[in-house]
């Protein structure tokens, strides 16, 4: 392939910071051409849903998950703040605790943190509990799944701190 193909094959829209290559895909070359029309309706569809249009005819609703990670894409100051204000909140008890501020029932600071996560929702934690190590004194520990064996081996690992 040259670099003319590759150029020719890149589908830029710098109004979303989005570029794609087709130059190795087995389409026609007339493909955007004849895709524009429902591509620029695809990119309509969504500044409409980023505004907050209803899409959830049924339930008269908006859809607007993506705000979570973008909360300024919020239509509006509600919505926002209904999304940062927790968030602020999480950030100020979660600085609480290795402080002692938010402590155990006997006292001192939390030394360990017990995540239920199964069926899959532990990955996350897990992979950034692997990739970053132990960067504070709170050591992780996971139930992701119903191993009563597993269980019990982190339960005698960390029950002289539950009383």
């Amino acid at each position: 392939m040259n670099f003319k193909k590759y150029a020719d094959s890149l589908l830029r829209y710098p109004d979303l910071g989005f570029s794609l290559d087709l130059s190795r895909m087995d389409i026609p070359e007339s493909f955007e051409r004849n895709m524009q029309p429902q591509i620029e309706k695809a990119f309509a569809d969504l500044k409409a849903l980023e505004a907050g249009e209803i899409a959830n005819a049924d339930e008269d609703r908006m859809v607007g998950h993506y705000w979570l990670r973008d909360p300024d894409l919020a239509p509006n100051d509600e919505i926002r703040s209904q999304i940062t204000e927790p968030i602020k909140a999480i950030k100020e008890f979660a600085s609480m605790i290795p402080t002692g501020e938010i402590a155990p029932p006997s006292g001192g600071v939390f030394k360990n943190i017990l995540i239920i996560g199964i069926g899959g929702s532990a990955l996350g934690p897990q992979l950034i509990d692997d990739a970053l190590g132990q960067l504070d004194e709170i050591r992780p520990f996971f139930f992701d799944n119903t191993d009563p064996d597993g269980m019990d081996r982190d339960l005698k690992e960390i029950g002289h701190d539950l009383k």
